[in-house]
């Protein structure tokens, strides 16, 4: 097979038909250039045009329309009925301009207490594809919607390779344009939509009057095109194990587009350090829960009230049909924080009843001192102010928002109320710290990492786009760190006092003196 190259000339066409002859069409024609240059690098070979497009009474009303692109070498005509055409000089492809999408469903939120002006003031924004799937209670047929594409970009794809019969790679061989008589290729036109997203189409309906069109023709290199085929191939199989929702794939492009190089270069790498600081920190979080021999100092209740906070948060991701590896990471966050309780607690299981129930009780060591009375008096006052909270961020949500149902109303609420009011659940450890006067050997190691982390949040609340719930949430660890550290400094290490893990200060000194020991008790037996 050999590749024709030279340098080409491009005629470019729009037409409601999928096939197109009517090259003497003026007014089809919208672009036509001259001696644009083959695996060509430089300004003469990448051209661009922006014109307007009017549509017509049959496109308004879901009809179609494709561009029709030819090139031919220089001098030659691109129609078949030329006297001087020549087939091996010439070349096209056909590609639609507009696509279609099903209409989003209307959202089937509403006002739980029927106030009906505020549920038709607040309209639903779904994206294009969010709302692909089919509601199991609408049963009438699904109705689509033409969009129209802004931007098309042409691209001839710099490729020399000879390649021999049947060696042709598979992901290669659909965009092949062989000539029929010799067996030789033409050049890969390839309409290049990697980086056009799906919030950026355009929806025709009768009252619009114009659309933008915005033209570009280029060269592209062989391994770059490959690598925008892998990428989208790879989010079709994420998109088909469920791993990946629809629009997840726009999100992650809009990063590389619209983001500063510089600061996505930062972001990857301080991504990457806090996965390493939330591994290391997960880590010593179950070794130093692995080896409790104490709840000494550890407020018990916190370890409960986490618990239920993380399965607020599981359940409710669960009713936004979110994706099932954030669901699988969210639902072993559950399963550790109640291993925990059974570390904090004894769980027994009562089969007094004709269901059986799960009964917690205090551990001895818990129980038997100072630290059971004042986390029961730091939950008692907190819990006053978060149920008020609670109660005030419910109502107001009640009146003034729209929910699927109210177990949707529930759900949203605490998790609302979690990202908020949270940091509350985390103060009765400060409390009891504060009256026992003592942080007791602080374990350092896990907390150097979770302070680190939180540091790193920081930073991701000022570049990323999340929800304003969500960066406070961020923000109040970084308060309860700064009052743990004032804590460290104010009171003085109590080497008697066993921490929250289980271990102290006294531990430690009796295994170096028992090393020490033995180290001597070796050097008298070696002399």
């Amino acid at each position: 097979m050999i590749l024709l190259v030279c340098f080409q000339d491009m005629w470019l066409y729009l037409s409601e038909y999928e096939k197109f002859n009517d090259f003497g069409n003026e007014a089809s024609l919208v672009w036509h250039e001259t001696n644009i240059p083959y695996a060509t690098w430089g300004p003469e070979s990448t051209r661009t045009l922006s014109l307007k497009y009017y549509p017509s009474e049959a496109l308004k009303n879901n009809g179609s329309l494709y561009t029709h692109v030819f090139f031919a070498r220089s001098g030659y005509p691109p129609d078949p009925n030329d006297p001087e055409y020549q087939p091996q000089a010439a070349f096209g492809r056909t590609h639609p301009v507009v696509a279609y999408f099903p209409k989003p469903r209307s959202d089937r939120r509403k006002s739980l207490l029927g106030n009906s002006k505020d549920a038709e003031g607040v309209e639903s924004l779904a994206m294009v594809a969010d709302d692909a799937e089919t509601d199991s209670k609408d049963d009438g047929p699904i109705e689509w919607i033409a969009y129209w594409k802004p931007n098309i970009t042409i691209n001839l794809v710099d490729n020399f390779t000879l390649y021999g019969h049947n060696a042709v790679p598979p992901n290669i061989a659909p965009y092949l344009n062989i000539e029929p008589s010799k067996g030789n290729y033409y050049p890969t036109i390839l309409f290049n939509e990697f980086w056009l997203l799906r919030d950026k189409l355009i929806a025709i309906n009768e009252s619009v009057t114009e659309l933008p069109l915005n033209l570009e023709v280029g060269p592209i290199s062989m391994m770059k095109w490959q690598l925008f085929l892998q990428i989208d191939q790879s989010f079709q199989i994420h998109r088909s194990y469920g791993s990946m929702l629809e629009g997840e794939a726009d999100q992650l492009k809009r990063v590389f587009l619209e983001g500063n190089p510089y600061l996505l270069v930062i972001t990857m790498v301080v991504s990457l350090l806090h996965s390493v600081f939330d591994f290391l920190a997960f880590k010593n979080d179950i070794q130093f829960w692995n080896k409790n021999k104490s709840m000494e100092g550890l407020s018990a209740k916190s370890v409960v009230v986490s618990f239920l906070c993380q399965l607020i948060v599981f359940l409710y991701l669960l009713d936004n049909e979110t994706s099932w590896m954030i669901l699988a990471s969210s639902g072993i966050g559950c399963c550790i924080e109640f291993w925990k309780i059974g570390k904090a607690m004894h769980i027994e299981i009562d089969r007094s009843g004709k269901i059986p129930m799960l009964r917690f009780r205090d551990r001895d060591s818990y129980a038997s001192n100072k630290t059971k009375e004042y986390d029961d008096i730091a939950m008692k006052y907190l819990s006053y102010v978060l149920f008020f909270l609670v109660a005030c961020s419910s109502i107001y949500t009640l009146m003034y928002e729209r929910h699927k149902s109210w177990y949707s109303w529930i759900l949203s609420s605490l998790t609302s109320c979690v990202y908020m009011f949270g940091f509350i659940m985390m103060c009765p450890q400060l409390f009891i710290n504060y009256k026992l006067k003592s942080v007791a050997h602080l374990p350092w190691r896990q907390m150097t990492y979770k302070f680190l982390n939180t540091i790193i949040d920081d930073l991701f609340a000022f570049v990323i786009k999340m929800p304003i719930l969500h960066r406070l949430s961020v923000f109040r660890d970084d308060l309860i760190f700064l009052i743990y550290l004032y804590q460290r400094w104010v009171y003085p290490v109590d080497k008697k006092r066993i921490n929250e893990f289980g271990f102290g200060g006294e531990d430690d000194q009796t295994s170096g003196s028992a090393d020490v020991t033995t180290a001597k008790e070796d050097e008298k037996k070696t002399n």
